[in-house]
């Protein structure tokens, strides 16, 4: 059987429900699995009319009730959002929760074996905060829902894949977060993660924090501190690592073939290199996670959202990830 693969619409003023609709018209996703929407009925068919994309749709109550067929949009809708006309490019927190209770359902339904994995359109952090919710993003959200103690946001860059140290946080507490502990957390989460991803092997390169490494204190004791000596106790358990490594060679080397994963300090330094070396699509999958869960790697795009003119592409491929991931874990058939 074909996995079952929960999306969520994300933020309902974002881009995320014409992503679904794009996605659907594309006629490849039941190809690969059995998708259906947690989100709102009423924003889809409204983006139907409006961008001229028809789509059956198909309102269940429960996801026993999804028929999963070609062309049709079986969606979930529990009525966290009711508006008929979206508030395209504004920040909602209507939308807001929708988005977070949307994120809630399917990893319930995940963990339930109810689907296979979850995708993710995205939400708008600040229409979350407006609602009453501190959460760094969807990570955090489905990380505390399933009681992780460890978890982490893996990007998959073509060839290459970053994991995050950190995410959505400050600069400033980024670099205090730089400590042996959270190292070595995260370098074992790696190694782990692609093992299940069947690399038996994996390289792995710690990036540096500071310019040139640090120069052996002199600009910053992090590399010091924090990622040097979190390195040799993953050495000591057999954890193939090198590191750190200078931020501004380490993600060519990878993209050269020298590393399986790149352990990036903080946000930015991870997705800069993604988007300046020209990976093109990018897909974010967690890991340290009982659920198998990926998303697209950008955001709401508020400045297009409701313009017909959001790319497609990106998503189906994190539709594909989740699908490939759910086969190859042995989870295609709740």
């Amino acid at each position: 059987m074909k996995p079952v693969i929960g999306i969520t619409m994300g933020d309902p003023a974002g881009i995320g429900p014409e992503l679904i609709l794009k996605a659907w018209r594309a006629n490849r996703l039941h190809r690969i699995c059995r998708p259906a929407v947690i989100g709102s009925v009423n924003v889809l068919q409204f983006y139907s009319k409006k961008l001229d994309l028809p789509v059956n749709f198909r309102f269940i109550k429960k996801i026993d009730d999804a028929e999963f067929q070609e062309g049709t949009i079986d969606i979930l809708d529990n009525g966290f959002y009711i508006s008929d006309v979206p508030a395209a490019g504004r920040i909602s927190p209507e939308c807001g929760n929708a988005a977070v209770q949307y994120t809630l359902e399917a990893g319930k339904l995940a963990l339930e074996k109810k689907i296979s994995a979850i995708v993710s359109a995205p939400l708008n952090k600040e229409a979350m905060r407006n609602a009453g919710y501190n959460y760094e993003g969807q990570t955090q959200i489905l990380g505390e829902l399933c009681g992780a103690e460890r978890y982490g946001m893996i990007l998959l860059l073509g060839p290459v894949r970053v994991m995050m140290l950190t995410t959505h946080i400050a600069l400033r507490e980024a670099c205090d977060r730089v400590t042996e502990d959270r190292v070595s957390t995260m370098i074992e989460l790696a190694h782990q993660t692609l093992q299940g991803f069947g690399i038996k092997k994996p390289r792995i390169a710690v990036a540096a924090l500071n310019p040139h490494g640090g120069e052996g204190g002199l600009f910053g004791r992090e590399e010091i501190e924090g990622s040097l000596p979190a390195i040799k106790k993953a050495e000591g358990r057999g954890i193939i690592v090198t590191g750190p490594v200078p931020a501004d060679v380490v993600f060519l080397q990878a993209k050269q073939g020298e590393y399986d994963l790149v352990l990036a300090m903080y946000h930015d330094q991870a997705n800069m290199a993604a988007k300046l070396l020209g990976f093109g699509e990018v897909v974010t999958v967690l890991a340290g996670l009982p659920i198998i869960r990926t998303s697209v790697g950008h955001g709401t795009a508020f400045d297009i959202a409701g313009k017909g003119i959001a790319k497609e592409g990106n998503f189906i491929r994190a539709i594909e990830a989740a699908a490939d991931l759910a086969v190859l874990k042995g989870a295609e058939a709740p």
